[in-house]
């Protein structure tokens, strides 16, 4: 379909990647060990292969969207931006604990923020993963970035009727869109969220149908590809890759990828696959120089086992043998 030329010496490194992560997915899940004898992974944080995999992914699914309670298609929205604007279960578990269970009737700001601030004293609120701006001219008079960002949510989300028009979307791109006018929110943020949303029963586009590259994906992009031009962008790259993914799996001699449960990758897992091969050869190749940064995250050790559940919607849950994915005492968890 395109005329991209991948870097080969370099791009086979992201098959490499993507198949010994998943590897690392099948080992947890059949506790066979070692999980990897790649030192690099063994060493550094790298995400699944499939984001709805990850422990924080994995947590949204469960215990905020298809929690027992039945909730409003409004309130699902809003219950997913709420836990998003922190990432943290701990923040979600306190937060409930709190002010009671988050839906619309029950988003009272004082509320919210005071039992923020108080928990802000004692521990992190947000999570790491996501570098978040904590300014901006409409809530600069605000004092803290979880009220500003919680302001905007009531204003911009609520008062201007975002989750409604969210729900009257006709694309997953259009979801993008509506997120992506809101104040805060970047291009990286609106292609998350909207792909959380998109995990819900309230709106139910293709994961195939749109994509963002993030900043992460855009130097790895960078990496395994010639310049791309004025005629391609990143996210061709991105729908490159998936289309020719068989090609270069046989090609590199990486035919050993078993994916999730039969679910094919979707453009948001290969484009997160590219932000993790870019920080797989910050230390594999140091010398291929695109914006280089050490990596800063190193595995650490959980004692908390993950259930798996996917959205019911992928019809996977019921291919699911192993009851839950236990961490292993003898090597850091990977999962």
């Amino acid at each position: 379909m395109m005329m991209i030329k991948p870097k080969e010496e370099i791009f086979q490194y992201y098959f490499y990647f993507v198949q010994e992560r998943m590897n690392i997915f099948w080992n947890k899940y059949d506790q066979k060990l070692p999980w990897t004898t790649d030192e690099i992974i063994q060493k550094h944080k790298f995400t699944n292969v499939y984001r709805a995999a990850d422990r924080v992914s994995q947590y949204l699914i469960k215990n905020v969207i298809y929690q027992e309670n039945s909730f409003s298609p409004e309130d699902t929205l809003l219950r997913i931006l709420v836990f998003k604007i922190f990432n943290k279960p701990e923040t979600w578990e306190y937060l409930e604990k709190k002010v009671g269970v988050i839906t619309l009737k029950n988003f009272d700001l004082k509320k919210i923020n005071n039992a923020l601030l108080e928990q802000k004293n004692n521990r992190p609120i947000f999570n790491n993963a996501y570098m978040m701006t904590g300014t901006h001219s409409l809530y600069n008079h605000l004092e803290y970035k979880h009220e500003k960002w919680l302001d905007m949510v009531k204003k911009e989300m609520i008062g201007n009727s975002i989750l409604k028009k969210i729900l009257d979307s006709n694309s997953l791109s259009n979801v993008y869109d509506l997120l992506r006018g809101c104040s805060f929110i970047g291009d990286f943020l609106a292609y998350q969220y909207a792909i959380d949303m998109n995990y819900s029963p309230v709106i139910d586009f293709s994961e195939d149908s749109f994509v963002k590259a993030g900043i992460g994906a855009i130097r790895g992009i960078k990496k395994c590809f010639e310049p791309l031009g004025k005629k391609y962008n990143y996210e061709d790259a991105i729908i490159f890759t998936q289309e020719n993914f068989s090609k270069y799996q046989d090609k590199f001699g990486y035919t050993e990828f078993k994916p999730l449960f039969g679910h094919a990758p979707a453009l948001i897992d290969l484009q997160n696959c590219f932000c993790e091969t870019d920080k797989y050869l910050r230390v594999k190749l140091p010398e291929l120089q695109v914006d280089n940064k050490r990596i800063k995250q190193k595995y650490k050790e959980t004692n908390k086992p993950i259930d798996l559940f996917f959205p019911p919607k992928w019809n996977i849950n019921n291919k699911i043998t192993s009851p839950c994915i236990q961490p292993s005492t003898k090597e850091s968890t990977l999962f």
